[in-house]
This record gives C-alpha cells, structure tokens and sequence, in this order.
C-alpha cells in the first residue's frame, strides 16, 4: 500500500536534538513531521545498562523542560528515555517511529521523502528536510577475519554476560575501559587490549583512568598496550604488535584464548540520505558543508542537526549538550523562509 502525504518539514531522526526541533515547530506553529527508523532515542537503547552520562542533566534537558534525576547525579541512560518519553507525551508530538527513510528526491519545489514500514511505502512532500541521523549508525569495524563470530559484539549489553567467561576488550578509550571495569567487577576475567602504548590520559575521564590504572597495577585486569587483533577465531585471537602509529607490523604475532571479545573501537555515521541529497561532504569523518548561521547545508533547502554535523566524529566535540544552538538556528532560518 502506497500513499501520499504532505507537510512543511520532514526532520530524520528522533534523538534528543530532533525532538527538541520538533517541540520548536510545533511552539512556532511550522507543520512537520519526524522520522527515525527504530524507537525515540534509538541510539540510547545500545548503551549497557545503568550507563551513566558524562553530561549532567541540566546540560542534555531539552525545550525548557527539567530533567529532574532523584539522586542528583548524572542520569543514566534509561532515565533519560523515560524524560525524552515525558517530552514527547506532554507536547503531543506526532513521531513516526519505525518509519525508515529509505530514499528523499529534489523536486522543483521542495522533496519527495519515501519511507517502508511494515504497512507499504509511504511518500511525502515536503519544503524543508532536517537531517538529524547523528553520528553512530553502527560500529566502526576493525575490518579483520573472524569479527562475525557470534561470540564477537561492538555493543555491552549486560556485564553480567561475561561472568567467569574469558574477555578480550578492545580499546582504550572511555567506552573500552568503562566496559573493562563493569565486567571485571561483574566477574569477567578482562584482558584490555589497546593498539597504543599507553591509555591516552587527556582523553579518559580522570576517574575512570585513576581506576583503570589501579586494577591493572593490582593485576586485577590484564593490560597488553601496543597490541590489535589481526585475527579472530572460535577459540582464541591473535593479536599483532603495532608501530608508533598504533598500526600493527609484520613482528611476531601472540594467540590467547577467549571466550568472548568486546570490540570498542568507535562508531560510524550513515550519510547515505547526504549522499542522496547531493550534499558536499568533506574528508574522511564526511563532515557535510553548511552554514553555522542558519544550519543550512550547501543544498538549499536542506538542514542539518545534531551530532550529524560532525559526520564520522573520530574525535567527538558534538554532543547532546553542544547541539541545542542548532535548533534555534534552524528554527529563525525557517521563519525567516516564511515557513
């Protein structure tokens, strides 16, 4: 089944900053829709139970609306789908979740955004579209034999999985020795791996680092710096040494044993609807041009919010808490368009 809809904004994406659009447009009185192709806050459901952010909740609220958190500490992950849930039930905003974008089309005015559910395809006309995919559709693999396992995971779930199990944890930044810990005191015995010589300290949260430092001088969680996997099998992997540039060499390499491995080695951005649209994307992170006035990208007509202006970040500097300008911006630029 195929229809046809119409409305005067189309914003991809249902993370915090899309939301936050969203609550703009419809303060401001602009028709829009929102997409996204999984659940509000998708991206959020990935993260381990109980994950704190490093952000406080006054930093991450959106639209005005308190995040209040009953210890006053950083809110975890699942609170703060429960706030993004609250946002959405006391503004009413339509969201069409599970609505993938699957193509969107210049017309000679405005686009054409089709999407596939479950129902058929739906098509849209729309003036504006806002682009606010973000910057962590899937895991950046390491590109090596045997990563398919399915003893092999990009994403910790639950600690608890690994308990009295073998783990080989691949890393060295926050995620990998957050994970590291959480398992090792979930009773995983935890070998870090880090292609590196050491943990890059300006980079891990002093906390984190401190306790990293303790345990593995303790002994507690065995660290091999200067090492990447090369290889992974059912029952062990092998690991490389590498050079100054953390790529591995052609030395000698070491088999170990695991029962499991926890690749922690960053995400990627899907700019496929960029691509679509024509936007120019630049460099290897696919950082798209757009103006910071307005937000707009060098297609005219088209945004982009969020996370999402940063393409592939290698190293992050956007965030929930640095994207809130963007919605104002874009809002003044579609009002100022006579949206």
């Amino acid at each position: 089944m195929e229809n046809l809809f119409s409305t005067q904004v189309a914003i991809i994406g249902a993370g915090p900053t899309g939301l936050e659009l969203a609550v703009a447009l419809k303060r401001a009185g602009i028709a829009h829709l929102i997409f996204d192709a999984g659940q509000i806050g998708h991206t959020l459901t990935w993260w381990p139970r109980n994950t704190h952010f490093y952000s406080t909740s006054e930093r991450i609220a959106i639209s005005g609306m308190p995040l209040q958190v009953h210890d006053q500490q950083h809110p975890t992950g699942e609170q703060y789908l429960a706030y993004l849930r609250g946002v959405v039930e006391s503004v009413d905003l339509q969201v069409n979740t599970f609505e993938p974008v699957t193509r969107i089309f210049k017309l000679d005015e405005g686009f054409l955004v089709v999407t596939e559910t479950i129902r058929g395809t739906h098509r849209y006309t729309v003036q504006q579209v806002v682009l606010a995919t973000g910057g962590m559709a899937g895991p950046r693999l390491l590109d090596i034999p045997g990563e398919d396992y399915p003893h092999v995971s990009h994403y910790l779930d639950d600690p608890h999985f690994y308990f009295r199990k073998d783990l080989l944890v691949v890393g060295g930044r926050n995620s990998a020795v957050e994970y590291a810990l959480r398992c090792w005191r979930a009773g995983a015995r935890v070998t870090l791996s880090y292609r590196k010589p050491e943990l890059p300290k300006a980079s891990i949260k002093p906390a984190l680092m401190q306790d990293i430092e303790t345990v593995v001088r303790d002994g507690k969680i065995r660290f091999l710096p200067a090492t990447m996997p090369v290889e992974i099998t059912p029952f062990e992997v092998i690991l490389a040494p590498t050079d100054e540039n953390g790529q591995p060499t052609k030395d000698e390499t070491t088999s170990l044993p695991f029962d499991f491995v926890l690749v922690c080695s960053g995400y990627v951005a899907d700019m496929g609807l960029f691509e679509q649209l024509e936007v120019t994307l630049q460099g290897e992170e696919q950082v798209p041009v757009y103006n910071p006035d307005t937000m707009e990208t060098d297609v005219p007509g088209v945004y982009v919010l969020g996370t999402a202006v940063g393409g592939t970040q290698k190293k992050f500097s956007l965030f929930i808490e640095t994207s809130h300008v963007h919605v104002s911006r874009i809002l003044a630029a579609l009002q100022a368009s006579g949206s």
